[in-house]
């Protein structure tokens, strides 16, 4: 007869754990959904799906195991260890299936990339699909992390609420490791969405982490109410009470205004903003940052110690690219030119294949002869580059290439060597007419001076494409080529033996904003000389590739088209004046740079700006004469002597010249932004804890000023015992304060409880100074049973919810309210019954 009484206890314990394993397999299932969602951006291939897929009912297949064998974590260990031997290289690796050989070598790949791919994921461009073995840090997050949310979420301790840490975490890792451009706005009639994908993958995560947390809340209570049914042979209501309602609807608004927060706000807050994420942080940036400007060298180039020298080889069977580009320079200071890699054109490693888009295939090998550095020739829109010689393995992993800005850049032991070579694929891409493009928009940067704004109101014939290629070509026009200085008495540089007929005018390098501007102020005193009109001659610009193609830059910043300088060579072109490298070899004098524009519709289009040399300029300005006096004015005597101009050129603007603008405040948006980014994360992750403890403090402070003495000193008696729970400490049933305050062992429990009786069952009068003294003795006491058992066991008394959800667990009956009589608040003629 008691074995039956035993077995119906186990039975119904058996099969009160059976909801609770479907409620974790449908939480653990949607987080491997969002999980896969948020990921894959990262590969979009099918091999992810599959990986996916395998490696989800793996890890339950392993979880179910364990738990009908009651085995432990380190059963579970092992578990995982086996079915990610078994997994590795069918899904991860597939490119290793072919001979037992390889399978081998792809397991060794697999074990290594649980270290290293991590880091590789972040260093190539998206997708990666299934290059090399950068599916492992999927397969591990997957296996692992459906196997640790199941796991725990099955489990009926403490324990099972971390299994919300695992299901995030598997989230995290598509958002931190994913792309750094959030998904296109979704526009559903007036409202448009920012970031439709990433807000519906945080609300997802969200709201099914608390709905689980929720349903799991009320499933425990509901076994307590059993257990304690079993013990007592009391019956429980099943009914919901007030509060139970009151505490539903305050979660369901909580949600709603979580979810509101999340949808609403946070996408408005974000707008604009870089999305920073692990790959942020990686690529060759800090030595790009180092890196000198190939701009600022270009005129060191064609000094006679250089000109002649091969930089590097260009060949191939098929027809060669028109262009070979070295380096794609997108940010203006007003000094110098650099490749900055913000704004989409961040550096990143190649997979081993891309699709580069429709255009022209080519196919180019490149030799490397006597060019140092980062900087790595390119050609057209990159789908593969495939190194050799000695250092091919570290040239392929320290490749990056930028897509949007179709450059490459080496880093391998300080960059480029002679010897190294490469072989590259793509497409060139169907050139664009400058004519068709219009501007976007006035876009961010540096403007040009007052000379060049002058120069393009007098000139420009409208704002669009058409306009611009007309100013070009009359800047080319009325520009004239020079790459050096004079040196008296020296002979040609030999830059000018190809040039025939030329002659030389010395002109100084830079190409800083007080450079350009003053090669508009020659081209407008030119403009305003009698005699240009008279001659026909109206060169008056004097430089070079460096200063044209920031000029054109600024130009096209001035009609509103973003524009950006290329560093390279031409291997062939129609136009008889622009350099281009002999037989694919190319000497530093072959060096040239051109500006491209960006249209509306997102196309670049390349602009040749290197000016003419056939005819000379002519500088000299007429003087003009001032009108006569009719009356006899005596002339001033002193005469005027004009400075000479200066050698360099390459400075800022004279400080006299500058306007002293009002207070500034454009850079406090962006960290007031990302501050609010900031401190929201951390509400919403360390919100609930927060939440926790205001409510303590709270209730604390609301019992502490209770206006009857009698009901603050039995608060006071209730905070003691609060502490005690929340530390970890057990109430026996049905006791009385004695025997809590021998239960909690601390030095004045005693004292309390005999304090606490006395005031609330004695007849005697209490005053506010017994409360004082009663309450600093609660503080000490509270002091004691926090800080007993070291730091995190503080911490988690301070957050714990035990203290409020001791009072729901289930009394028996006794004579009285007991609750009543805990608040001092019963009447006089029931106090003699109740030792409580």
């Amino acid at each position: 007869m008691s074995g039956s009484r035993e077995r119906a206890p186990r039975r119904r314990r058996e099969a009160s754990a059976v909801p609770r394993w479907v409620a974790a397999a449908v939480y653990t299932l949607a987080s491997v959904v969002l999980a896969a969602v948020a990921a894959w951006p990262i590969y979009a291939a099918a091999s992810f799906v599959i990986l996916v897929l395998a490696a989800s009912v793996a890890a339950a297949v392993v979880v179910a195991s364990v738990s009908l064998r009651r085995g432990s974590g380190w059963m579970l260990a092992a578990g995982l260890v086996a079915a990610f031997t078994l997994l590795a290289v069918p899904v991860a690796v597939p490119s290793r299936l072919a001979s037992p050989l390889d399978v081998l070598r792809g397991l060794g790949e697999s074990y290594a990339g649980i270290v290293v791919a991590w880091k590789d994921l972040v260093t190539v461009d998206l997708p990666v699909g299934a290059y090399r073995n950068l599916l492992i840090p999927a397969l591990v997050v997957f296996l692992v992390g459906t196997a640790l949310a199941l796991a725990l979420a099955g489990r009926s301790d403490r324990w099972a609420t971390a299994a919300v840490v695992a299901g995030l975490g598997m989230t995290g890792f598509g958002l931190f490791f994913g792309r750094t451009a959030t998904s296109a706005p979704l526009q559903i009639g007036p409202l448009v969405l920012a970031a439709p994908v990433e807000t519906a993958v945080g609300v997802g995560a969200l709201l099914s982490a608390v709905l689980w947390l929720a349903w799991r809340a009320h499933d425990e209570r509901a076994r307590a109410l059993r257990r304690a049914s079993d013990v007592s042979a009391m019956p429980t209501s099943p009914g919901r009470s007030r509060a139970d309602r009151r505490r539903t609807a305050l979660g369901v608004a909580m949600i709603a205004v979580a979810v509101v927060v999340t949808v609403a706000v946070v996408p408005w807050v974000a707008r604009g903003a870089d999305r920073e994420v692990l790959r942020s942080a990686a690529g060759p940036d800090q030595q790009i940052a180092e890196a000198v400007s190939p701009l600022a060298e270009y005129r060191a180039m064609f000094s006679d110690s250089r000109a002649d020298e091969v930089l590097f080889r260009v060949s191939g069977e098929g027809t060669l690219p028109d262009r070979i580009r070295l380096a794609t320079l997108d940010t203006y200071d007003g000094e110098i030119f650099r490749a900055s890699g913000d704004e989409g054109a961040g550096f990143v490693r190649l997979p081993s294949t891309r699709d580069a888009g429709a255009g022209r295939s080519l196919s180019a090998e490149v030799e490397i002869v006597d060019l140092e550095g980062i900087w790595m020739p390119t050609a057209g829109r990159l789908s593969s580059a495939t190194f050799e010689g000695d250092r091919r393995g570290a040239l392929a992993d320290r490749f990056y290439y930028s897509s949007a800005a179709e450059a490459g850049v080496q880093t391998a032991d300080g960059g480029l060597r002679a010897g190294d070579g490469y072989l590259l694929t793509g497409v060139e891409p169907a050139p664009v007419d400058l004519a068709t493009l219009t501007p976007p928009g006035a876009p961010q940067g540096v403007s040009g001076g007052d000379n060049l704004k002058r120069w393009v109101e007098e000139h420009a014939a409208g704002s669009d494409g058409a306009a611009l290629q007309g100013l070009v070509q009359l800047l080319r026009e009325r520009g004239y080529l020079s790459h050096s200085l004079a040196a008296p008495g020296a002979a040609a540089p030999a830059w000018t033996l190809d040039l025939p007929g030329y002659q030389l005018q010395p002109s100084a390098s830079g190409h800083s904003l007080a450079r350009i501007d003053r090669m508009f102020e020659r081209l407008l005193d030119r403009e305003d000389d009698p005699r240009a009109a008279a001659s026909g001659n109206f060169v008056a610009a004097v430089g070079d590739d460096e200063q044209f193609a920031v000029a054109t830059a600024l130009i096209a910043h001035e009609l509103g088209f973003p524009a950006r300088v290329v560093v390279g060579t031409r291997l062939t072109t129609t136009d008889a004046s622009l350099p281009v490298c002999d037989a694919g070899e190319c000497r530093p004098r072959d060096l040239s740079a051109w500006t491209e524009v960006q249209g509306a519709d997102g196309q670049w289009a390349a602009i040749d700006v290197t000016p003419q040399w056939e005819q000379s300029p002519s500088l000299e300005v007429t003087q003009q004469q001032d009108p006569e006096n009719v009356t006899d004015v005596r002339p001033d005597t002193v005469e005027e002597v004009v400075p000479p101009e200066p050698v360099q050129q390459d400075d800022a603007l004279d400080d006299d010249t500058r306007t002293e603008d009002g207070l500034d405040l454009a850079w406090l948006w962006p960290i007031l932004r990302v501050a609010g980014l900031s401190l929201l994360g951390v509400l919403v992750l360390f919100g609930p804890f927060l939440a926790v403890v205001i409510a303590k403090a709270v209730r604390r402070r609301g019992r502490r000023r209770d206006p009857d003495p009698r009901g603050a000193i039995a608060g006071g008696w209730d905070e003691y015992v609060d502490a005690g729970v929340d530390a970890g400490r057990s109430v026996p049933r049905a006791p009385t304060r004695r025997e809590v305050a021998e239960a909690f062992a601390t030095p004045s429990g005693i004292r309390l409880a005999a304090d606490a009786d006395r005031a609330v069952f004695a007849a005697d009068e209490v005053g506010a100074d017994e409360v004082a003294a009663f309450w600093r003795i609660v503080d000490d006491e509270r002091r004691v049973l926090t800080r007993q058992r070291g730091f995190w066991r503080r911490v988690r008394a301070a957050v714990s919810l035990r203290s409020f959800l001791r009072f729901l667990a289930p009394r028996p009956s006794r004579r009285g309210s007991p609750h009543r009589d805990e608040r001092g608040k019963r009447p006089a003629t029931a106090a003699g019954r109740d030792t409580t």
